[in-house]
């Protein structure tokens, strides 16, 4: 056995023993709504006793659940904005969310290849043919529009021959989008300290956006692919004329 071969198996162990881990000791649990409402005032006391630490644990944590493509992504973003405001938490979530989907797209190109190739066969085929038409762009708008789930997005890159690099840029402008509105109503959540607030002009919009971002993103996604037609069919026509 290679040396090469050995540290994937220990990879995909350790992979394997970590997702075993969260579900086994039931930390899944920790990652709903329901506990956030539960232990805010306790969160948000230990953030207040070491703000640097916490933040770098929730920094950690949210690495580790999207590269594991662990269910809690959405709650951490909506806790973080409730926590530390709007501001610290996009950095934060910004950068952590962008790492963990690369590094999901890196274990799904070395590790995972075959088991992934398998499952998302279906998938997988429109995928590529989206990356075969529009290249780096469709990634982009996978990242706006969510079309298929985030972890299946992760997963079908990494079979492709598209760059890490390339895929984590195009991830962190894609997803930025998306990453504000969120952030944005958790913020607006730990702002609330009475039931009166929930009927507050603020969070309604907030909200509202929840909603509207995807419609938006869709309509703004259609017109940039209608101008790179447009565009494309003009290009061949003017290099003619100025022949």
């Amino acid at each position: 056995m290679t040396r090469g071969t050995l540290g994937k198996i220990l990879l995909v162990a350790m992979a394997l023993a970590l997702v075993a881990a969260f579900f086994g000791f039931g930390f899944d649990k920790y990652l709903t709504l329901s506990f956030l409402k539960q232990s805010r005032e306790a969160l948000a006391t230990a953030y207040a006793a070491a703000p640097a630490r916490f933040l770098a644990g929730y920094f950690a944590l949210y690495v580790l659940v999207a590269a594991l493509s662990l269910p809690g992504a959405t709650v951490l973003t909506l806790a973080g904005g409730a926590l530390f405001g709007f501001w610290t938490t996009l950095l934060v979530v910004s950068f952590a969310s962008t790492i963990g989907a690369t590094a999901a797209c890196a274990l799904a190109r070395t590790l995972f290849r075959q088991a992934i190739a398998r499952r998302l066969t279906g998938k997988l085929k429109a995928i590529d043919d989206g990356i075969r038409r529009e290249g780096a762009f469709y990634l982009f708008t996978l990242r706006l529009i969510p079309l298929f789930p985030f972890f299946v997005v992760n997963a079908a890159m990494g079979l492709t021959a598209m760059p890490l690099k390339t895929f984590y840029a195009v991830s962190q402008l894609g997803m930025l989008p998306g990453t504000v509105v969120y952030v944005n109503a958790g913020a607006q959540l730990g702002r609330l300290d009475s039931l009166a607030g929930i009927v507050s002009p603020t969070l309604l919009v907030s909200f509202a956006l929840l909603g509207v971002f995807p419609l938006a993103a869709r309509k703004a996604v259609a017109l940039a692919r209608a101008r790179r037609a447009r565009n494309a069919r003009k290009g061949p026509t003017t290099r003619g004329e100025t022949s």
